[in-house]
């Protein structure tokens, strides 16, 4: 893969490709000849059916995707020069689409300055992913099997003398450490085209890598965060791999979290180092009970862990946080305020969410919750959540139908931001996808009941 970044020559490009953003977070795209993409065409920009990409009914779903050119780069595919650039979303009157997952993002930065809550929420994703050499699955009325394979240690050829323990690991160098040139190819790419990573590493299990990105503004992170996706897959076709981000991949290993470290801050300095518990201010407090608050009611999980998947990762005995407690340098807290920063630079983690989300979503909910919790002035220790008892009634909801039906209950503070017609959909979407999953017997319960 070969990226470069964009000169400002739209003639040097042989075809720009405009990508726009499904319900989903999927990235999506329609081509356009170079000798068709002038810019009045860009600037007035395509039309496209929004119903195809979960939003709009079919009888209103015309909605033009208009270019964003400072997201533009170049990838050289095959003889072809290719101008890739993220798109804005309006409507056929050029009334901006308040279901389009950037406009969310923005409307959320915009919302909480005019609230006064802050000028600006700054974010750090980290990235956790398998990576497997095969990969095969297959289900249908008679059947349900997967199976895969890594050349650290599972499956055939493999499952025999593990390099390493499955769940040692961490930080591991080559060679036990089997994929450090995917990892510095895929960063060296996403540097190529602006998107800040802090460093790379081996994670816990055998296959099992993570990518962390730096800090940047809300605005700009569910763009960053989607395109190092998609390049972390197109580096692994490329190279034979198969990689995923799904929330629990394998049984009784590890799973990929999608973890957010974050703060607000207004006129460019961060509001929540204080003198308070933590190091944190009481705004940071308030921030972190807000966020402790909506997961709990299930309300900010159905946009953090959006699918039944997630809810194999959030089991009680594993290091995925599974109830609203918050704690200094506790990686079993879903909001932990990491120990190894100084005081100035205090700042909080959650680590609940995965990435089945829509990131743009996912990270407007996060901070809408925050926000909420400042508004009100919400007290984390008066709630109760700097427990560390596993008690009852700090346990989240642990399963997509519990989550959806707290997205309902509990809205409340998303409404400035997220229009009810999108969160209807979202609801639709998601409980079809629990009725499929939950309907189907599994191999297990063949284990158990055959």
């Amino acid at each position: 893969m070969q990226l470069e970044r964009y000169n400002g020559r739209l003639e040097d490009a042989d075809f720009v490709n405009l990508l726009m953003v499904d319900i989903y977070g999927n990235i999506r795209s329609v081509s356009l000849p170079g000798t068709y993409a002038s810019e009045k065409v860009l600037n007035e920009g395509i039309g496209f059916d929004a119903s195809n990409y979960g939003y709009a009914k079919v009888n209103n779903s015309d909605m033009v995707a208009i270019p964003d050119m400072t997201t533009a780069f170049y990838e050289l595919r095959g003889d072809c020069r290719m101008l890739h650039v993220l798109c804005d979303v309006v409507s056929t009157e050029r009334e901006v689409f308040d279901q389009y997952p950037r406009n969310i993002v923005k409307k959320t930065k915009e919302y909480i300055k005019k609230e006064g809550v802050a000028d600006n929420a700054k974010v750090l994703v980290e990235l956790e992913y398998y990576v497997f050499e095969d990969v095969e699955y297959s289900t249908g009325a008679d059947h349900a099997n997967y199976r895969v394979t890594s050349s650290e240690g599972m499956g055939e050829g493999f499952s025999v003398a593990p390099r390493v323990d499955p769940h040692k690991a961490y930080h591991r160098m080559p060679p036990e450490d089997k994929y450090m040139d995917f990892r510095n190819e895929t960063v060296s790419l996403m540097e190529v085209v602006g998107i800040p990573v802090k460093y790379h590493h081996h994670e816990v299990a055998i296959s099992q890598l993570e990518i962390e990105l730096d800090f940047m503004d809300i605005d700009k992170a569910g763009d960053q965060v989607s395109l190092a996706k998609w390049i972390i897959k197109q580096v692994a076709e490329e190279m034979g791999l198969f990689v995923t981000f799904m929330p629990k991949p394998l049984y009784k290993m590890p799973g990929n979290g999608m973890h957010v470290h974050q703060f607000l801050e207004n006129k460019g300095k961060s509001i929540f180092p204080g003198k308070a518990l933590f190091n944190l201010s009481e705004a940071g407090l308030s921030y972190t009970a807000g966020i402790l608050k909506h997961s709990l009611s299930g309300s900010l999980l159905a946009f953090a862990c959006p699918s039944t998947n997630s809810y194999r990762r959030l089991v009680h005995g594993y290091e995925a946080p599974v109830s609203a407690t918050f704690a200094k340098g506790s990686r079993a807290a879903a909001v932990r305020i990491p120990g190894y920063v100084s005081k100035k630079e205090t700042r909080i983690e959650y680590r609940t969410g995965d990435a089945s989300a829509n990131i743009y979503f996912f990270l407007a909910a996060m901070v809408l919750a925050g926000a909420d919790g400042i508004i009100k002035g919400l007290d984390p220790v008066a709630l109760g959540y700097q427990s560390q008892d596993a008690k009852e009634e700090l346990t989240f909801p642990l399963d997509l139908n519990s989550v959806l039906k707290g997205l309902e209950k509990d809205r409340e503070y998303l409404a400035p931001v997220f229009p009810e017609k999108l969160i209807e959909l979202w609801v639709k979407a998601k409980k079809t996808e629990a009725e499929y999953i939950y309907n189907a017997p599994t191999p297990q319960e063949y284990e158990l009941y055959f």
